[in-house]
Formats: structure tokens, C-alpha cells, sequence
């Protein structure tokens, strides 16, 4: 009886949260180019409330996910799309890679929700993980909340070690956010579609890539503006 009841729950919790997550991959890239300009512009234009300053000049690479979708009945799972920068040599930001992110979690849980993430690098190694393909917060790079405010100054100790600040807005909320356990990897699709067939991400951050669409060229400008502030 048991046993049967709890089948019929994981089929119902299957039945919520697959409709959710396949409804929300249909954005095309460049609409989610122009969803990350969005989310980057609202959450650095609020008094007291964006990623400090002095964290996006020493970064090594910036990645927003816009509406990533959190759905759960029993199980449950995330996924969104957004875009990666890296710093390059000469400090400038890069051209993006379009990536996915993608999470599980076991509990009591129900609903649907839509929130922004994101990712703010500190050190190399986890753009060198993300260049290769896919990495995992938590697994491959330590990942923490990171602070908000207008510098960083107020990060913990056990912030400081991290290689990774996370931050997520839901509701107009916008603070760091623990995220281990999220799988970053490049879409390869997406990337074809707006870059040409066979561009490899490294190509893509080192400069390789021409007739770059306005509204990533868009986002690439962003971050320049708001690392100069």
C-alpha cells in the first residue's frame, strides 16, 4: 500500500516538474541575451543592494541565468540558460558562451517559482572547468553566498575561501544564495546558433568570433560599464 502510494506521488511530482522545465528551454538565445542585459541592469542600478564593486573589477568571469525555473513535488529541480564572460588579458570582458544550469533537491516540497542567478568567479580554476565543458558548484569550485552592498568588505571568513559568490533574486529580493550541487555546462547549441557551427567556447572568450548579434554585444558592454563604476 505504502509502497504504491509513494509511486503514484513520484509519477504526480514527475508530472509538474517535467512540463515546467521543458516549457522554460524554449527561450532562443538571443532572448535570453537580451533577459541577462535585463536582470544584470535591474540588480546594478539598486541603491545598496547590488554585487559590490570591487568584486566585479577583480572577477575573472560573470554569469547571469535569467527566470531559472525551481519546481518540485516530492523531487525537485531547477534549470535555466544564460550567459558566461570571462576577464581577458588586457581586463576587458569577453564575448559570452551561452550556458545552462541545471539542480536536484529531495524533500517536501511543491510549487513553481522563476529566479535570477548570478555567478561571480573569483579565481581561474573554475573558468579553466567551465572552458572544458561543464563543472559543479560545490564540487569542482567552492562556492558561498556572496555579499551585497557597495564593497565586499562584509564577507565572512568562510566567504573569503570561496571560489565562487552566488547570488539569486526572487520577488524583487536580491541576495547571495547556496547553490552546491548546480551543474554549469555550455550550450553548444545555442552557441551554433548565434556564433556559427564548430565555435568553441575558447574561441569565443579569446576573440575569434565575428558578426556578434547587438544584444550580446549588449551584454559584454554591460559588464564593462558597471566593472568601470
Amino acid at each position: 500500500m505504502f509502497t504504491t502510494s509513494l509511486h503514484r506521488l513520484l509519477v504526480i511530482g514527475a508530472a509538474l516538474l517535467l512540463p515546467a522545465m521543458a516549457v522554460h528551454a524554449e527561450d532562443p538565445p538571443l532572448v535570453r541575451a537580451n533577459n541577462a542585459v535585463r536582470v544584470l541592469g535591474e540588480i546594478m542600478q539598486a541603491p545598496d543592494k547590488a554585487i559590490p564593486s570591487d568584486l566585479l573589477r577583480e572577477a575573472k568571469a560573470i554569469a547571469v541565468i535569467p527566470d531559472m525555473i525551481k519546481a518540485g513535488f516530492i523531487f525537485g529541480g531547477r534549470r535555466g540558460e544564460g550567459l558566461i564572460s570571462v576577464k581577458t588579458r588586457d581586463g576587458t570582458w569577453s564575448n559570452p558562451s551561452f550556458i545552462t544550469m541545471t539542480g536536484g533537491s529531495v524533500g517536501f516540497q511543491a510549487g513553481v517559482s522563476s529566479t535570477d542567478v548570478i555567478l561571480v568567479f573569483r579565481t581561474q580554476r573554475g573558468v579553466d572547468s567551465i572552458v572544458n565543458g561543464k563543472f559543479t558548484l560545490g564540487a569542482d569550485a567552492s562556492a558561498a553566498a556572496g555579499p551585497v552592498g557597495r564593497t565586499a568588505s562584509a564577507a565572512t571568513d568562510g566567504q573569503l575561501k570561496a571560489e565562487i559568490y552566488s547570488y539569486s533574486r526572487t520577488r524583487g529580493l536580491f541576495a547571495g544564495v547556496a547553490l552546491d550541487g548546480s551543474a554549469l555546462r555550455i550550450d553548444y547549441d545555442a552557441n551554433a546558433a548565434v556564433y556559427g557551427p564548430g565555435i568553441t567556447p575558447r574561441r569565443i572568450f579569446e576573440g575569434g568570433v565575428t558578426n556578434v548579434p547587438a544584444p550580446v554585444v549588449d551584454f559584454r558592454d554591460r559588464l564593462e560599464e558597471y566593472t568601470q563604476r
